[in-house]
């Protein structure tokens, strides 16, 4: 089976590694931290072969050069994003299919955050790696891409397997509970998740990855097509639009 290596990095950031034994490729998921990445595939003795970049920003993108200088890896890029980031060599785009050994990663249009943010998705292994789109119990800012399309790229991570486990980039999760419950307080399944979250940071432990089913009962941005959620968020006179709710969640939390 594939192999994923999640460490944290920066203040807030999670590093990812993802290493097929069999061809020996490790991918790099983002580059937040370069020496972190480097030192973490030292410790578990994998050769650095390829990079996938979500986004551009220096989060996420800043440890590229150090990187490739280091192993000679190949970088992989969404095709809107790529001329802000450094040593891409390939640029991909939605419905694209990169390789990592013999593992398919699908590359899905996930822009709002950033105009050109993807994902990677690896529907053997039943994980995709959604960078700053979506978080456990939230979503990412919306700098440069607008409320059709952030719902439309939020729609497509809606589409997967329930089962799919979501590697996202921050550890946000508590901050985004506490939204979550003031968007959506009579939600028993998220009140109880939210229980959850706290004994985990409480201990010490990540609440990433989360798990697509229950971000589809408890994530308020997942849930704009909801009527309950509707009829709480949507501006008056629009019953039914999705649209204009996860426009004003999205509003909501940027003032929170």
């Amino acid at each position: 089976m594939i192999e994923i290596h999640q460490f944290p990095c920066l203040s807030d950031n999670y590093g990812f590694l993802l290493h097929d034994p069999e061809s020996q490729e490790t991918a790099c998921i983002d580059t937040p931290d370069a020496d972190e990445y480097l030192r973490q595939a030292a410790i578990k003795g994998w050769q650095i072969t390829q990079i996938w970049n979500t986004h551009w920003h220096p989060d996420h993108a800043g440890g590229n050069a150090a990187i490739k200088a280091v192993t000679g890896c190949r970088i992989t890029a969404p095709e809107g994003d790529a001329a802000k980031i450094d040593g891409v060599d390939r640029t991909v785009r939605q419905g694209d299919v990169i390789m990592l050994g013999d593992w398919d990663a699908h590359v899905i249009d996930v822009g709002g955050h950033t105009l050109g943010h993807c994902a990677y998705y690896l529907p053997d292994a039943l994980v995709a790696f959604v960078g700053d789109s979506v978080f456990a119990l939230g979503c990412g800012r919306m700098f440069e891409g607008t409320p059709p399309q952030f719902w439309a790229s939020l729609s497509r991570i809606k589409a997967l397997p329930g089962e799919t486990m979501l590697y996202c980039a921050h550890e946000y999760t508590a901050s985004n509970a506490r939204f979550a419950r003031h968007a959506d307080p009579d939600n028993a399944e998220l009140a109880d998740y939210a229980t959850q979250i706290d004994r985990c940071r409480a201990a010490g432990l990540p609440t990433v990855p989360a798990k697509l089913e229950r971000e589809l009962l408890t994530n308020p941005f997942l849930r704009a097509d909801d009527p309950g959620l509707q009829a709480r968020w949507a501006p008056d006179g629009h019953p039914g639009d999705a649209v204009a709710t996860f426009a004003a969640l999205r509003a909501a939390k940027d003032s929170f």
